[in-house]
């Protein structure tokens, strides 16, 4: 859009965040909504979405702005973005990859160079990024990945698959978590950047999912790629703790579209028991029904001011791993709940594609499944209580 800022002003100040999302919810009404459901039919949203959210500012909001970002260093704005996203029901878009678990990775390993040769494309959308962590036989458990990298003088060669890859069709670089030392668990792992192009790196069927249809999951797969060492993300060796270090914000996210994507349902479900009628009065009136909005009420309040909480101890540098934890699993449990709740609620309207609840039931259905499964996510809990 002609004349729109590019993307949020100096963290800090509520006016910036508020026409932050302002600018988000344009974009996406105008750029997103009229073609989402044909995003969907075809199973892939237009690549060319990309660089129209680069144009306006979405896309790198904490990349410095040398490299055409935001240079804004403030989750609330990640936070903000995904939730108009969700509220809008546009699930086919991988900008919360791209921006909330890409970036950090490319922001804090990266040397000077692979900056400069990745995050301008990265901000203008003309680069699409992923990250391949899941194998077919290693999802939660990271430490049995099976990827392998061998070292042969400038290059690592690359052999494995990845599975259940968001962004993996459009993707023109991949962060790729392989064994570059023999042994297994958390040690002698390393994350490489692969590149569109690359002899030996193939894509497979882009994944055939329940939800979130327009959205590209796919399969990866390498074969005696050769990825120069120049491409090496971090220190060699050290990819388990690098993933570590970054997990907490993807999980706040996930955290964030979960709670997002409950209100939204909530909201519909709401406006639908105020005027749908039974017995000659609103659905809403009868007792039972009013108990369960209010609990889904007071649940989504408290689960909305431990989120927002995380954001700034996020945003202060005091979130760690298990902080994360009880956001995603609690967050995305809600949502789960709420969702079967408010589907049940609409009657056989909540079952019909045109309604937005019943969309939103199959595409958020993932969310206790990825970042880390919920069980995962009570198991560090669990070992943080000295049990």
């Amino acid at each position: 859009m002609p004349g729109q800022p590019k993307g949020p002003a100096p963290a800090g100040h509520d006016e910036e965040l508020a026409a932050f999302r302002e600018l988000a919810r344009t974009f996406l009404v105008r750029e997103v909504v009229p073609h989402h459901a044909a995003w969907e039919e075809a199973g892939l949203v237009d690549r060319e979405v990309w660089r129209a959210a680069g144009r306006h500012g979405l896309l790198g909001l904490d990349v410095p702005e040398e490299y055409g970002g935001a240079g804004v260093a403030d989750f609330r704005f990640h936070a903000a973005l995904s939730e108009e996203i969700v509220r809008v029901g546009a699930y086919g878009l991988g900008f919360a990859l791209h921006n909330d678990v890409v970036a950090p990775y490319l922001l804090r390993l990266g040397t000077a160079e692979q900056k400069r040769r990745w995050l301008p494309g990265f901000c203008s959308g003309d680069l699409v990024t992923a990250i391949a962590m899941t194998e077919p036989e290693a999802g939660s458990d990271l430490q049995a990945i099976r990827t392998t990298a061998r070292r042969d003088g400038d290059h690592y060669v690359l052999n494995g698959a990845k599975t259940f890859i968001t962004n993996g069709v459009h993707a023109d670089l991949v962060i790729v978590a392989a064994r570059t030392e023999a042994g297994s668990g958390a040690r002698g792992l390393s994350l490489l950047v692969v590149e569109r192009g690359m002899a030996g790196f193939e894509r497979g069927r882009k994944l055939d999912k329940i939800g979130m249809r327009a959205q590209d999951t796919a399969e990866l797969f390498f074969d005696d790629v050769r990825v120069p060492a120049a491409n090496l993300l971090g220190r060699p060796g050290r990819g388990f703790l690098h993933l570590a270090d970054n997990l907490p914000q993807e999980r706040l996210g996930i955290a964030a579209y979960a709670v997002a994507g409950a209100e939204t349902a909530f909201a519909h479900t709401l406006a639908h028991c105020r005027t749908r009628t039974a017995f000659g009065q609103p659905i809403g009136s009868f007792q039972h029904i009013r108990f369960e909005l209010a609990e889904m009420a007071t649940e989504l309040e408290i689960a909305r001011t431990y989120v927002d909480r995380c954001v700034e101890r996020h945003n202060a540098g005091r979130l760690d791993e298990v902080g994360a934890a009880k956001a995603k699993w609690w967050a995305t449990d809600l949502q789960r709940r709420v969702l079967d709740r408010c589907v049940q609620l609409h009657g056989g309207y909540g079952f019909m594609r045109e309604y937005p609840v019943a969309r939103a039931y199959v595409d958020t259905r993932v969310h206790p499944i990825y970042g880390g499964t919920n069980e995962i996510m009570k198991e560090i809990i669990g070992r943080s209580l000295g049990v």
